[in-house]
């Protein structure tokens, strides 16, 4: 995910890829993103941080978090916005690790952003104002679409859009095996199903309505839309997606670090 914000943001002109200065443990993953889009490497993760940086975004797993907040806590500088993306871990843990006031936001973004199409959600803890959360939401702009949110709406977003994509590939896999079981062979039948959901999304995207009103339009009395949809209710399609994410969202809360 560090690595695709990076491309993002270069690709995308937001930043100029020899103010980029990034660490990684891996220092092969390190080489080729100074390869491929000439940012700066460090040899520490105490060197990403300058007098003069503006902004650090900790891209790190959950259980990793904890000892890098450790070890950057002595040269972090008030005008520092830090934006972790490590999932669960709550601002007020960032800040108590730290153990000084500083500008933290957290997001949430989902697996989608690697090719520059996800969701992210954003909120903000410790001294950050509105003027660091338009930054932020500016970075995550470059990997997709990016919203502002209140930090108790978290695990509820992690439920929703960050798990979301698998749900929507389990979707994606049904159809195709319907395809398969039907006659159709695979490729073709990925092929239609993928599309089928690219389309989807971008006419949900192409009107501000609600999603039933644009179900409604391909749906003729008595026809196949209909038929197919009965079977879907009737076996409770809204009842099981809308408590797959009530089920990640509780998961979610259980994985949050208690203090």
């Amino acid at each position: 995910m560090g690595s695709a914000l990076v491309r993002g943001l270069v690709e995308s002109g937001k930043m100029q890829a020899n103010m980029v200065v990034a660490f990684d443990v891996d220092r092969n993953k390190l080489s080729l993103l100074e390869a491929d889009l000439g940012i700066c490497p460090a040899k520490s993760i105490q060197e990403t941080i300058g007098h003069d940086t503006g902004m650090l975004i900790l891209a790190v797993k959950p259980q990793n978090i904890e000892g890098v907040l450790d070890a950057i806590a002595g040269t972090v500088h008030d005008r520092l916005i830090i934006i972790s993306i490590a999932a669960g871990i709550c601002t007020r843990f960032i800040l108590a690790t730290l153990k000084r006031p500083a500008r933290v936001i957290r997001a949430m973004p989902n697996a989608p952003a690697m090719v520059g199409k996800g969701a992210t959600a954003l909120c903000k803890g410790g001294i950050a104002d509105d003027a660091d959360m338009r930054k932020a939401l500016d970075v995550f702009s470059a990997v997709g679409r990016a919203v502002s949110v209140d930090e108790k709406m978290m695990n509820l977003v992690t439920g929703l859009s960050g798990s979301g994509p698998a749900y929507i590939l389990a979707v994606m896999e049904a159809l195709t095996d319907a395809g398969v079981l039907l006659g159709l062979d695979r490729p073709t039948a990925r092929a239609l199903t993928v599309q089928t959901v690219v389309g989807a999304a971008a006419l949900a995207d192409s009107e501000d309505v609600h999603l039933g009103v644009l179900k409604d339009r391909i749906t003729s009395p008595g026809g196949t839309t209909i038929a197919g949809l009965h079977v879907l209710e009737r076996a409770g399609m809204h009842g099981i997606l809308m408590d797959a994410v009530a089920a990640a969202t509780r998961r979610a809360e259980e994985l949050e670090p208690k203090q």
